[in-house]
């Protein structure tokens, strides 16, 4: 797996590519430290996962991203910070990045790309934590009828997306919990989506904010 690392402080950049390079599924194929190296470089390198931080002079690595993204669609790019503020969070999840950590969470940064590199979504407890408040005030806009969802599953979606396991689901919805995966099962294929977290995920990105 080829991985970019972005981050304006050059002591951050080598210890994290310190960090990644142990594993010898990682290949940092090369570090910048702006927005403007993240364009460059993803170009040049055409990397599996663009790992990037967020606060950076002249061009953020939202705005980077942003870029990217309109460009590759296909870009896997994985934010890393110190910050936790509703705007970036919210931003991100909108230009479509596969994932939002902290950097004192940096124990898991090596499965955290991996993961990523793999298509999966990636966000530490503290923005999953902060997001169903975020959702609360904001209006939807987007119909989920057009992939065929039912009331039911829709009210499950919601469930879900509040952080509830499957037996709470089925608790406060009064069935059993097999006819809660069975329902999951039904809307994981009508999303074309592999999991409980990629379900939230989407519910979150399809939000108007």
């Amino acid at each position: 797996m080829k991985l970019l690392i972005i981050d304006d402080d050059k002591i951050v950049c080598t210890s994290l590519k310190t960090i990644l390079s142990s594993d010898s599924e990682i290949n940092v194929v090369e570090m910048g430290y702006s927005g403007k190296d993240a364009i460059a470089l993803y170009e040049a390198t055409k990397p599996d996962v663009l790992l990037m931080d967020i606060r950076m002079e002249f061009m953020s690595g939202l705005e980077a991203g942003e870029h990217i993204l309109s460009k590759h669609s296909d870009a896997k790019i994985l934010y890393l910070t110190t910050f936790l503020d509703d705007e970036y969070i919210i931003k991100a999840l909108n230009i479509g990045a596969k994932g939002y950590m902290l950097k004192q969470d940096f124990e898991g940064i090596i499965s955290a790309v991996k993961a990523v590199n793999l298509g999966h979504n990636i966000y530490g407890t503290e923005i999953v934590n902060k997001l169903p408040k975020l959702l609360s005030q904001q209006e939807e806009h987007f119909s989920y009828e057009t992939f065929g969802i039912t009331e039911k599953e829709y009210e499950i979606i919601l469930k879900i997306a509040d952080g509830l396991s499957n037996k709470e689901i089925a608790e406060a919805l009064f069935l059993s919990e097999g006819t809660i995966r069975n329902y999951i099962s039904l809307i994981l294929e009508k999303l074309s989506l592999r999991d409980r977290t990629q379900i939230a995920i989407f519910y979150y990105k399809n939000r108007h904010y």
